[in-house]
């Protein structure tokens, strides 16, 4: 079971598009596609054992690292992201004008 004292390392892949967590050996990751200056982060999976434990965040929070480093600006298509952003408006800097 993940514990907040665990340390959580999302790693950039870019040859697999995603920003992954290994958990006590389970994958969460965050899928992407990248057309020109635009990330369209497309899906959020945390598996069962680590859901409500900011994971998915912390997923979001490495994209948003990763788009202001390269200048993307962030389309998002997966309704987690669609909800961080809601929830957490000072990076709404990176997001595409229409989702401002």
């Amino acid at each position: 079971m993940y514990s907040d004292k665990d340390e959580i390392e999302v790693r950039h892949v870019p040859e697999s598009r995603q920003f992954e967590a290994r958990l006590h050996g389970e994958l969460a990751y965050l899928s992407y596609t990248v057309t020109g200056d635009e990330i369209s982060l497309d899906h959020t999976y945390v598996p069962d054992a680590f859901r409500g434990s900011g994971v998915a965040a912390d997923l979001v929070r490495a994209a948003v690292k990763e788009a202001r480093q390269r200048h993307w600006k962030i389309q998002p298509r997966c309704s987690y992201v669609v909800a961080f952003f809601e929830r957490y408006p000072e990076f709404a800097d990176v997001l595409q004008p229409q989702h401002s």
